[in-house]
């Protein structure tokens, strides 16, 4: 079997253009060290960038092409992506297309692919507006309007959680649940002997993610408990939600916004924190819970979206209502004051995701998902 992957290169994310390899979002990259292992199939990852980038074998089976549109994407419905993606394919000649997100260009090229396609929804974006209180002339209700456009017109629809299959099922003619993969890394990670009393909250600054609930929840027991919450982030200036955020931290000693981090500099955080806190309204499958969940990190989370079927409340983790400040700070008390506990739902996440979401597997339900949507 020949199989096409689209997504999205984090090199044009970044304009990291000179590293010299492809590198993905963590939910991709976790996914192709499975298909690496499947000699069998060959697979071919294709991604649009503004600037050219060195084309870099991912795998022996795994091969890699970078597609030069330039110019602003966006303005044209991703026009330009889409045929772009169209003649590669056509030399490629895959049995089937697999686009990675609905965000961008990635629907939309699979299902204009001339080829057999099916697409993973990795955010709803319909209910990513709604969270935002998007205006109807915005960019994230053009991105709602391109993903429902998509979803109906693919063989079938990746859903990542129950509640995502429950957003899609009535607009695509099939769907399936298989959550994502957590790179091997986080399985192996040790975390630092003695983590201290630290929330770690990672997730870029808007409404929808609901920081400043989580900074005004805890205002007050942090101190008294001596908690300190660190947040890891893009917070843009134009952003109002953003501009507040940043005047809480600023306020608050206990307090501390250290930007964006990715790699080595995330994992050192993610290693040294007590906890990971996630109030957000809307999720599908937040990445970070899984990796906390495979590092051993106990995980309080939001009860919103599809993060109730990655935690199962008190054995893997705490769930918490996103807009209840006593349960968000009883969640967070649970954790930091009874070791014995958090140690067990630990242990228990860590099980969880070993079974639920290892690569390798997940690789493997991915390729009967392609048969089945071929129907061979």
């Amino acid at each position: 079997m020949k199989v096409a992957i689209l997504t999205i290169d984090s090199r044009e994310h970044f304009r990291d253009y000179q590293a010299p390899e492809p590198y993905f979002g963590t939910a991709p990259e976790a996914l192709l060290q499975g298909f690496a292992r499947m000699p069998e199939v060959e697979f071919h990852v294709v991604s649009c960038v503004k600037q050219p980038v060195v084309d870099a074998k991912i795998a022996p089976n795994i091969f890699y092409h970078s597609l030069v549109v330039p110019g602003g994407w966006a303005r044209g419905l991703y026009a330009r992506c889409v045929r772009a993606t169209r003649k590669k394919l056509r030399e490629i000649r895959p049995d089937i297309v697999h686009g990675q997100g609905t965000e961008r260009d990635c629907a939309l090229a699979a299902v204009y692919s001339g080829f057999p396609n099916i697409i993973t929804i990795h955010g709803n974006m319909r209910e990513v507006s709604k969270a935002l209180k998007a205006p109807f002339f915005s960019f994230a209700t053009a991105q709602t309007m391109l993903e429902s456009w998509a979803i109906r017109r693919t063989i079938g629809v990746l859903c990542l959680t129950n509640y995502a299959r429950e957003q899609v099922k009535d607009r695509t003619p099939r769907t399936w649940v298989l959550p994502n993969a957590v790179n091997e890394s986080y399985f192996k990670m040790e975390r630092a002997k003695e983590v201290g009393r630290t929330v770690l909250c990672v997730a870029n600054v808007d409404r929808r993610k609901n920081q400043n609930f989580l900074i005004r929840a805890l205002d007050p027991i942090a101190e008294a408990n001596g908690i300190r919450v660190v947040f890891l982030g893009t917070a843009h200036e134009e952003i109002e939600y953003a501009r507040e955020f940043r005047q809480l931290v600023a306020s608050r000693s206990w307090c501390s916004y250290e930007g964006f981090k990715r790699g080595e500099a995330l994992n050192e955080h993610l290693r040294s924190a007590g906890m990971i806190a996630l109030p957000s309204l809307e999720e599908n499958c937040p990445m970070v819970v899984l990796e906390g969940m495979a590092m051993g990190i106990p995980v309080a989370a939001a009860r919103s979206g599809g993060t109730p079927d990655l935690i199962e409340d008190g054995v893997t983790g705490l769930m918490f209502d996103p807009t209840n400040e006593e349960s968000l700070r009883q969640a967070v008390l649970r954790i930091l004051n009874n070791r014995e506990a958090a140690e067990g739902m630990s242990v228990a996440a860590k099980r969880r995701a070993l079974e639920r979401h290892h690569p390798e597997p997940i690789a493997r339900r991915h390729l009967e998902i392609y048969r089945q949507a071929l129907g061979i």
